[in-house]
């Protein structure tokens, strides 16, 4: 009985052994670091954004302004307004030419054609200073104010049989006198099959006839 005893306590004294070597040991966490840093908390952060508060902008606007200097007073480097521009030569010669001159009327020639119609264009073949006509078919107003360009413009005229004359009224002589132009006549099949020119004062009238077969 007093062996089974011993033998008892043996086993329970190397149960707590055992059991004493399984928990875990527990070591005490040391936090190293820059006394310092932690004494001046608003230098631990590595971004470091600068106070716009503390400092003074290097210049102000009146600063700006007296550095610039102004100059009111009149200088001959100021650029004239309109020094490069440029002015057609054919504005002098024309201006240079007795105003007095009168151009009447021209028979600019006839054309024989059996179209049902012709095609009629007109331009300005010299400076552009706003001729304007009035386009006349037999003594009907089909276009009644045509301003003149540089490029060509123009209107189909449906024709009768035999005669159709087609007056080219000049309604003014723009600013630069006489009122000119150039008249090309097509066929319905677009042949040029007329081509003129002419000069005219204010109320004068150019006159192409075409012969309908």
């Amino acid at each position: 009985m007093r062996i089974i005893y011993l033998c008892y306590i043996v086993f329970l004294v190397s149960a707590l052994g055992m059991a004493q070597t399984d928990l875990p040991s527990t070591q005490p966490l040391i936090i190293k670091g820059d006394r310092s840093i932690m004494d001046k908390p608003e230098e631990s952060t590595p971004l470091k954004i600068p106070s716009i508060l503390d400092k003074k902008p290097k210049t102000n606007l009146r600063d700006s302004l007296t550095a610039r200097q102004i100059n009111m007073l009149p200088t001959r480097n100021l650029v004239q307004a309109g020094h490069d521009l440029k002015l057609d030569p054919k504005v002098g010669e024309k201006e240079s030419k007795n105003s007095s001159t009168y151009f009447g009327d021209m028979y600019l020639g006839d054309v024989k054609t059996n179209g049902k119609f012709v095609g009629v264009m007109y331009r300005d073949h010299e400076y552009v200073d706003g001729d304007r006509i009035r386009v006349i078919l037999n003594d009907e107003v089909v276009e009644p104010n045509v301003f003149l360009t540089g490029a060509f413009k123009g209107i189909n005229l449906d024709l009768k049989k035999g005669f159709n004359r087609i007056d080219f009224e000049a309604l003014n002589q723009g600013t630069s006198g006489p009122n000119t132009a150039q008249v090309n006549v097509y066929d319905d099949q677009g042949k040029l099959i007329h081509s003129n020119l002419w000069n005219l004062s204010t109320g004068s009238k150019a006159t192409i006839i075409v012969v309908k077969d």
